[in-house]
């Protein structure tokens, strides 16, 4: 079983593509919004001529009024990958996702259960105090969460308070016998990674592609069908921005600036989470890198 990360518009579509297709294997997409069938531009699903050429997995399985948990997608995913192995054939799964990939690899956090009353104490002091204060208190009690929380992340840092609150154990605790496990034997992981700068202009150019694939269109006939989009469809990034546009809170040319500055967030993202991942063999693209080059160290590295 071969896995392919990267950030977004890293390339790794196209490199599991070619790896299925010359391995006769299927691909299994681990990419939390390819989920939602009618959101094809947005998401950069593959087009229709790649999905007759490989056979692909995990895409276009929710409804956009639904939502969907890495929870589900461990339950499809697993499914998914004994039945293909099951015939035989090798699997490729590709994707962004960091949660879900994690998952994929090392089973899902379990940690204890919330309490509201507690998360509510909590919200109010952030709004009182600032978000500053309670990651200074949480780097008091967890030094190393607080290391890899934001002070902005409001949503962890009173997560990782709550978890010490509740068990008097810090969240890095449970975290390290989270991280505990590694990846089973028959996973190869190869990372895709180029300059940050690079990264940079991939992602506006495939802003821009998208846009002229009528991404606008796509995000109207979503918001006209019966059934509203689910928080998590709206929340999409590429979508969210759209909606504002849609919804007369802002030009389409700031939409389209706000898409770009997103994905790029969100890619920073993505950098620091597979940084967590091992064992991942890292092959760093350059900007002028043909593809044929890039498929050649790939084999290598499988090899």
């Amino acid at each position: 079983m071969i896995l392919v990360l990267g950030v977004t518009a890293s390339g790794k579509g196209r490199v599991a593509f070619d790896l299925a297709r010359e391995l006769g294997g299927e691909i299994v997409s681990i990419d939390s919004m390819k989920v939602y069938r009618r959101m094809d531009i947005g998401t950069a699903k593959p087009s229709i001529e790649a999905r007759q050429q490989v056979r692909y997995h995990l895409i276009d399985i929710v409804e956009p009024s639904e939502s969907f948990s890495v929870g589900l997608f461990l339950e499809r995913a697993t499914a998914t990958i004994e039945d293909i192995r099951g015939r035989g054939k090798p699997v490729i799964a590709v994707g962004g996702t960091a949660l879900y990939i994690k998952a994929l690899l090392y089973g899902l956090f379990e940690g204890p259960g919330g309490d509201e009353r507690i998360r509510a104490e909590l919200r109010e002091r952030a709004t009182a105090e600032g978000l500053g204060a309670l990651h200074a208190e949480l780097a008091k009690i967890d030094s190393e969460a607080a290391g890899r929380i934001s002070v902005n992340d409001a949503k962890r840092i009173i997560r990782a308070l709550e978890v010490h609150r509740l068990t008097g154990r810090p969240i890095s605790s449970f975290q390290t016998q989270f991280d505990a496990a590694r990846p089973g034997q028959d996973w190869t992981i190869i990372g895709l990674c180029r300059e940050r700068a690079v990264e940079s202009r991939r992602i506006n150019a495939r802003v821009k592609k998208m846009i002229e694939l009528g991404l606008v269109d796509e995000v109207r006939s979503l918001l006209a069908e019966p059934r509203p989009l689910s928080q998590q469809a709206r929340c999409a990034i590429g979508y969210a921005e759209i909606i504002g546009h849609l919804e007369g809170r802002m030009t389409l040319e700031d939409a389209i600036e706000l898409i770009k500055k997103n994905t790029r967030k969100l890619a920073k993202g993505q950098r620091t989470w597979f940084k967590t991942f091992r064992p991942v063999t890292w092959i760093n693209i350059s900007e002028e890198e043909p593809h044929e080059s890039i498929m050649d160290r790939v084999r290598q590295a499988l090899q």
